[in-house]
């Protein structure tokens, strides 16, 4: 009879125990054909995972092609990505910049401006920090902080908020006749999801970082922040460089649509067909529609996007 336990408890041993853990993103769709063998776990994803992984995979190696083009055409593309806290835009740019050579891709997060800075005219410090040619640059919030952030906040005067709104279009349309290819995203959360965010990032060690007083105040000024989106986009919202709104409350559909939506932009050989690179309507908006929608909902801020 103890002879019976013993083996049983080594069976009990040897049989896998369930554990919860998130795997790293890419490793289910990396080991999707692994065969059953000895020392192998089998560890269940959803479909959706897969599929996810399979088409940001796809979409990265389309990158990896536009990024070769782009040296030998000397090509400059400047991406803006905007939006309220904890709308995804961080996640986005690390997936399009996963797998791009870091010689001709650049993620530029400024810091608040120096005492010096501040004295400077507003758009020096960004200058620095645009494309050459064959180089793509990323900003993790731009100049736009003048438009949203620093009013809200009161970290600038109502006199310089003004004084932006006229001056950005100049600035953006000397950058796109120079030859800079521009995107402009704003990412749409709804307060909803924002809060759930806000809430994950308590508890999760590893998103501390994102964590600020500033995003402590995002909720409560939620109402202020969207007066001065609209603001913005009525007096930045211009054809020779449009915003592009992408709703993010489900962040993998905004980074794919996000990617699909610079891919299908830009010409490049070897490119995907059209089709396989078409946004989503849903979840990539044109900044027209959004007036539109904004407009139309001002007085209900109940049915307004973030």
């Amino acid at each position: 009879m103890a002879e019976k336990n013993t083996r049983d408890e080594a069976t009990a041993q040897d049989e896998p125990q369930a554990v919860d853990f998130k795997l790293q993103e890419g490793t289910a769709v990396h080991h999707k054909d692994e065969k059953k063998g000895k020392g192998k776990v089998a560890v269940w994803v959803s479909r959706k995972t897969l599929e996810y992984e399979m088409e940001l995979k796809k979409l990265q190696v389309e990158l990896m092609k536009l990024q070769q083009d782009m040296k030998k055409t000397g090509l400059r593309v400047l991406a803006i990505f905007e939006g309220r806290d904890a709308a995804g835009k961080g996640g986005t740019i690390k997936r399009i910049t996963a797998f791009l050579n870091p010689r001709n891709t650049r993620v530029v997060a400024l810091a608040a401006p120096s005492d010096k800075e501040v004295t400077q005219w507003y758009f020096q410090r960004y200058v620095p920090h645009l494309p050459a040619a064959g180089e793509l640059v990323l900003f993790d919030r731009s100049w736009y902080n003048r438009a949203m952030v620093e009013p809200v906040m009161g970290f600038c005067t109502d006199e310089q908020h003004k004084r932006f709104l006229k001056d950005v279009p100049l600035f953006e349309e000397m950058l796109v006749k120079d030859g800079i290819h521009l995107f402009k995203f704003y990412f749409s959360v709804s307060k909803e999801e924002q809060a759930k965010r806000f809430e994950s990032r308590k508890t999760d060690i590893l998103k501390q970082y994102k964590l600020s007083p500033v995003d402590n105040l995002a909720q409560t000024y939620w109402d202020q922040y969207t007066v001065k989106k609209f603001q913005m986009l009525n007096e930045s919202n211009r054809t020779i460089a449009p915003w592009t709104i992408i709703r993010s409350d489900d962040k993998k559909r905004a980074r794919l649509n996000c990617i699909r939506h610079i891919l299908a932009s830009l010409d490049y050989a070897d490119k995907l067909p059209e089709k396989e690179l078409r946004p989503d309507a849903k979840i990539v908006i044109s900044g027209i529609d959004e007036i539109k929608h904004m407009e139309q909902f001002l007085f209900e801020p109940d049915r307004l996007r973030g």
